[in-house]
């Protein structure tokens, strides 16, 4: 597809009507506490972080947790009754220590199972030109598809679109989002133009190579956008991220 049509697809994004991922609502939300609490006994336990489930909602996943593995306890609230005699019960909640939760790496299951194979794009031959490195996903919120750090991507094992996902997270590097994040003095990219420039040329991407993904990234980029037009300079941006993550995937050979 030429160049000089691109901006048809930016309008594409913009005003096709998209949808929200249940991806980013699949796991629970859990509270800062219980996130430290999960990392410090993972820690101990040597046992890698990632994203945390109950026993039911691994198995719905369609994930199984190994036998013999034992569970992480986490802060939850429980409902106590204290019965009166004739008298309506007094009801109070509390919170307690249940060891209710495990961590992916203690479940069998297909990692990257939604991966596809783009003969257009490799991979590997991308993160080499790029000068950019996979490594593991290492968060307890398994809402979070994937994440950028300095020139390191992870991407979540169970995400929904994993291809997607990499393509947003190498962008925030390629646009020099991650540069940005660690020079806490200098001029900084608002949050919501940082993620419709990367969103925008993960839709880019997908569009290009026949990928699945474009309704959940219309509606990721509409959710930041907020009916603002996209700028000519974030417009010159997206297109010139998104040609070099295709470029630098191609074999030309």
């Amino acid at each position: 597809m030429d160049k000089a049509n691109w901006s048809g697809l930016l309008d594409d994004v913009l005003k096709t009507p998209g949808i929200i991922s249940e991806a980013y609502s699949a796991f629970h939300s859990y509270s800062v506490g219980n996130q430290l609490l999960a990392w410090s006994q993972c820690a101990s336990r040597k046992i890698p972080l990632g994203p945390i489930a109950t026993y039911k909602k691994w198995s719905e996943l369609g994930r199984q947790v190994r036998k013999g593995e034992k569970a992480i306890a986490l802060i939850m609230p429980i409902t106590i009754k204290r019965e009166k005699e004739n008298k309506d019960p007094d009801i109070f909640q509390t919170f307690a220590l249940k060891n209710n939760w495990f961590v992916l790496s203690q479940t069998d299951g297909a990692d990257y199972a939604n991966e596809r194979v783009i003969p257009e794009w490799d991979k590997s031959l991308a993160l080499s030109a790029l000068d950019i490195s996979e490594v593991p996903f290492a968060l307890s919120d398994g809402n979070c598809q994937g994440y950028a750090s300095g020139r390191t991507i992870a991407i979540n094992p169970v995400a929904a679109l994993p291809h997607k996902t990499r393509f947003h997270e190498l962008a925030h590097i390629v646009l020099g989002h991650t540069e940005e994040s660690a020079m806490h003095d200098s001029e900084q990219t608002p949050r919501d133009i940082r993620e419709v420039e990367a969103e925008s040329v993960a839709f880019i991407c997908c569009a290009l190579l026949g990928l699945p993904g474009l309704a959940e990234s219309r509606g990721y980029v509409q959710s930041w956008a907020r009916d603002t037009a996209i700028s000519d300079k974030t417009a010159q941006r997206i297109f010139g991220a998104a040609e070099k993550i295709l470029k630098a995937g191609r074999n030309h050979a």
